[in-house]
């Protein structure tokens, strides 16, 4: 170790996700000084499924900022101290710092959740057996006896100091901002947010925490795979892959389509019919082979210029970049369409076509009239593609044409677990742990996009029937 500090790496994909955290914390600063938002926001969060959502994709997000924050390490000095400091050649980031122990503790090959010894049988003297793995479960003395009444009670212990900490931690943050009597609303539900289903939600997010942290640094939680990697350590490490993707593939999608839309609807004639016959003609293309055919075109820029990249990160980073960009630049013609049709309604009505009379430029109309009205078609299409992106990511790295072998992701998982499928025994848990993370973060995203629906959509209000306050006493 040297005393040097670290060099910093900002990547691409980077730059997109702390981009959007702070995007995030701008905007509600906004919507929290903005009346007519704030009750609209505020009608997402009266129903429990879309906060607790939120408070279940604040964790996913957070794990995806503290593995987006990069740096190289400082080498040793090696000609005294007037040389030249000098870094390695791999690129780390804060989440790799939290499970570094994870990385560590590779085995030789495959081994099951929670085992101590390897999957399969290995030679040793006279007969085949399965030999004890190089860390887990390592300080067993005897793993045959020992193995069960540990791993049950450090998941007890697990469970209980997490279920404390977020205890503490929950209750001392919102008493801090509610105060007693908030606190005690919040728990008899009669607040007009349901925060004691978002309490519950942090509670359980708390105990699973602990039961992760007891357990992970002395066994493997999910197994390994072929080469010995933890299974849980390349499924934290493929969350950031799937924010980046579902976020910088939408954020490449809304220039086209709010731009061309809107433009095409309040325009028509000959401008209405080239933007229909351009995303006519780019529907009626497979995605799937019109995205292969550009990836496999940046491929060749990136094959044939090396030098561009200094460490193999950044090069797979610049591919993960590439494919949002293909991916947004591919599926603009949806949100367009939708905007087209909604335009087309708005320039008939009557404060438009008082603003022509008064003079106003149509581009000024465009940005102070129609943009407003089709925000929230925007905002619900946004939060709706996420989901379907990190899942269209998974197909793509399915098929091969998806994100760097090099980098991990959920659908290089669920390729690479193919053949492990196809087993005697079967090798379950990379597919398992790969098919449960990614379907809970759609799942979670689909919660809260029903609720950014049923808030923002005039055609699809849905109220929660609230519960009367009970009759106060009197003494």
């Amino acid at each position: 170790m040297t005393g040097a500090w670290p060099l910093f790496v900002l990547l691409w994909s980077d730059g997109v996700v702390l981009l959007l955290a702070v995007a995030l914390i701008a905007y509600g600063w906004r919507v929290r000084a903005h009346a007519s938002r704030r009750r609209d926001w505020l009608k997402v969060f009266r129903q429990p499924a879309a906060l607790c959502s939120a408070v279940v994709l604040g964790a996913f997000l957070a794990v995806a900022v503290a593995d987006s924050i990069h740096f190289r390490r400082a080498l040793p000095a090696a000609g005294g101290a007037a040389s030249v400091q000098a870094y390695g050649t791999q690129v780390e980031s804060v989440l790799d710092l939290v499970l570094a122990p994870l990385a560590r503790s590779r085995e030789v090959t495959y081994s099951a959740p929670l085992a101590a010894r390897a999957f399969a049988k290995a030679a040793q003297g006279t007969e085949r057996v399965f030999p004890r793995l190089l860390h887990g479960g390592v300080h067993l003395g005897d793993d045959t006896t020992e193995r069960v009444p540990d791993v049950a009670w450090r998941a007890g212990a697990g469970l209980v100091a997490g279920l404390a900490v977020s205890v503490v931690l929950s209750l001392g943050v919102f008493g801090a901002l509610r105060g007693r009597q908030g606190l005690v609303a919040a728990w008899r539900h009669d607040t007009e947010v349901p925060w004691r289903a978002a309490l519950w939600t942090v509670l359980g997010l708390g105990a699973l925490v602990g039961l992760v942290t007891a357990l992970a640094p002395h066994y493997h939680l999910l197994g390994t795979d072929r080469t010995g990697n933890d299974v849980l350590f390349q499924s934290l490490k493929s969350v950031r892959t799937a924010f980046v993707i579902g976020t910088l593939s939408t954020i490449a999608t809304l220039p086209l389509a709010v731009g061309l839309g809107i433009v095409a609807g309040y325009f028509r004639g000959w401008v209405d019919d080239v933007v229909q016959y351009t995303y006519t003609v780019l529907s009626s293309i497979p995605n799937v082979l019109l995205i292969a055919a550009c990836v496999l075109m940046m491929q060749v820029f990136i094959d044939t210029h090396p030098d561009l990249f200094e460490t193999g990160a950044e090069r797979a980073d610049v591919r993960l970049f590439l494919l949002c960009v293909i991916l947004g630049v591919t599926g603009w013609a949806g949100l367009c369409r939708l905007l087209r049709a909604e335009t087309l309604k708005l320039r008939e009505l009557e404060y438009v076509q008082a603003a022509t009379a008064f003079g106003v430029g149509p581009w000024r109309i465009m940005v102070r009239h129609v943009f407003p009205n089709v925000v929230h078609l925007v905002i619900i299409t946004t939060v709706l593609d996420f989901s379907a992106l990190v899942l269209y990511e998974a197909v793509l790295s399915y098929v091969g044409v998806g994100v760097d072998p090099t980098m991990n992701s959920f659908g290089g998982m669920i390729n690479l677990a193919r053949s492990e499928m196809s087993r005697d025994p079967v090798v379950w848990w990379s597919f398992a742990a790969a098919f449960g993370f990614m379907v809970g973060l759609v799942l979670v995203a689909n919660l809260f996009a029903d609720g950014v629906r049923d808030a923002f959509d005039p055609r699809a209000r849905v109220f929660r029937v609230r519960r009367p306050a009970p009759p106060k006493e009197v003494s």
